[in-house]
């Protein structure tokens, strides 16, 4: 248990170390306490779901009814495994690209801070514990999103703050709900409401679970408090924005998957106008994201636009309430973070190197850093949903699974729309591929130059290609356990 305990608070208490102490007489220095946290955190939260696996534990009460407790079970398992891969990527790619950056010291103390946070969120075992740390990660989190200090960055630290606040207060509404009606809060398969289904308090209780689902969602950038996350993501510094758009907007979802999965429970959920209303939410969220993302010139806020769709792609899943379709969303947590860490990642390697950030400016990329754009055209293809990506797999089963519901309208609505959008994001992410690779005949081919950024930057964008395509060829063993994990939640 203490292995839980230190990879939430090394962190935390490394980034108020990094915060408070004087500068670093070299940077290096810094890189090295900073690489260190890292690669620590990282090894405590895999010996934390590998030693304690099943097991959970009480820190202290904050009142007799109110305990601070943690546990590790399997989405606990799945969540910190794309936490590590992805801090660990973006971390090692952040000691190049913040060299241009000022107040390296502030960044990679809040970087740590979130990093704990987040272990904190995967392995909190009850409601009230996964709560607080929810609102501590805006906290902490909204730094990176303010990172240079200009006017801009400063009033999209303030969206993101106001949403994420709203959000939380419209799920603490529920909160208050759910613990008036049980005795305990503690995240249990199939959630701990069963007996209230058919009380007086059960249209309370739905309404709590619709505050909840939307609150939470604000999050994971779900219709119609989406628009914190295209404002904040392409302010914060590239690899920050990676983490953003791939770990942190999983709270989100991590916080939807325990509200109707851990707390609720689906039989209490299914066919009921909760249901409806929030398929409905994510599919206009899937088909606007998309849209949006057709039409936005800068590069990096495209993405953001992006995952704005993607995610209620996740949610989506989650709504159908079915076997195949829930496998599908919890591999897409994992598809759609290594594919949107890569993407941002390849974005800020070609703002470091060009300077350029609009789409239209980037017209033989190709040819000047191919090894990058190879890269990003493969994840890409993941996204769009295109085998052999872990994307396909994942969408292959949420299309099935809303198929195999017998929802009506919504089991052929679905994924029509996820096709529509699939369309889209080919629309959007592969003219940056074909313009780059072939910028047509009055390219300046003579003054071409390679200048492909440095192994700290290529090094984890490669990793991350690699594992895309790696779970899109060998998917069996991961959807086998996925299955079985949503077998047991449903």
């Amino acid at each position: 248990m203490y292995l839980i305990l230190l990879s939430i608070f090394i962190p935390i208490l490394m980034g108020l170390y990094l915060l408070v102490r004087k500068e670093y007489a070299s940077r290096g220095r810094l890189l090295a306490t900073t690489c260190a946290g890292l690669v620590l955190t990282g090894a405590l939260a895999v010996a934390s779901f590998t030693a304690a696996y099943g097991s959970s534990f009480t820190l202290f009460y904050l009142t007799k009814s109110l305990p601070i407790a943690f546990a590790v079970d399997e989405m606990s398992v799945l969540f910190s495994c794309l936490t590590v891969i992805v801090l660990l990527c973006a971390g090692l790619f952040s000691f190049e690209y913040m060299k241009h950056e000022t107040k390296e010291k502030r960044y990679y103390g809040f970087y740590l801070i979130v990093f704990g946070v987040l272990n904190a969120l995967c392995f909190a075992g009850n409601l009230v514990t996964f709560y607080l740390f929810f609102e501590m990660l805006t906290l902490t989190s909204m730094p990176l999103v303010l990172h240079n200090g200009s006017h801009e960055a400063i009033m999209a630290s303030l969206k993101y703050l106001f949403f994420s606040m709203c959000g939380a207060y419209m799920a603490l509404f529920g909160v208050f709900v759910v613990s008036h009606n049980s005795a305990v809060l503690t995240f249990s398969t199939g959630g701990i409401l069963h007996a209230a289904a058919g009380s007086p308090s059960a249209g309370l209780l739905l309404a709590a679970a619709f505050a909840m689902l939307v609150g939470f969602g604000v999050k994971a950038g779900m219709f119609p408090l989406h628009a914190w996350l295209p404002t904040a993501h392409p302010v914060a510094p590239a690899p920050a924005s990676a983490v953003l758009s791939a770990v942190i907007v999983k709270a989100g979802i991590l916080a939807v998957v325990r509200t109707v999965y851990y707390i609720f429970g689906a039989d209490f959920l299914r066919g009921t106008w909760v249901q409806t209303a929030w398929l409905i939410l994510t599919l206009i969220t899937v088909f606007m994201g998309s849209m949006l993302a057709y039409r936005e010139p800068v590069l990096k806020k495209r993405l953001a636009y992006s995952t704005v769709s993607q995610l209620s792609y996740i949610l989506f899943g989650l709504a159908v309430m079915g076997a195949e379709a829930v496998t599908g969303s919890l591999l897409h947590v994992l598809a759609h973070g290594l594919i949107k860490t890569a993407l941002f990642l390849c974005a800020g390697a070609i703002i470091f190197t060009t300077g350029r950030t609009r789409v239209d400016e980037l017209r033989g990329i190709g040819k000047e850093m191919p090894f990058t754009m190879w890269c990003y055209t493969i994840v890409s293809l993941g996204l769009i949903g295109i085998p052999p990506t872990g994307g396909f797999v994942s969408k292959w089963h949420l299309a099935i699974g809303s198929l195999q519901s017998a929802i009506p309208v919504f089991r052929w609505l679905g994924p029509v729309i996820l096709l529509v959008s699939a369309l889209l994001t080919a629309g959007y992410l592969l003219p940056l591929t074909i313009q780059g690779f072939l910028p047509g005949a009055d390219y300046d081919y003579e003054h071409l130059k390679k200048r492909e950024p440095s192994p700290l930057m290529t090094i984890p964008i490669a990793v991350l290609t690699i594992l895309s395509v790696l779970i899109g060829l060998f998917p069996a063993q991961l959807t086998d356990w996925l299955t079985r994990l949503a077998a047991r939640i449903l």
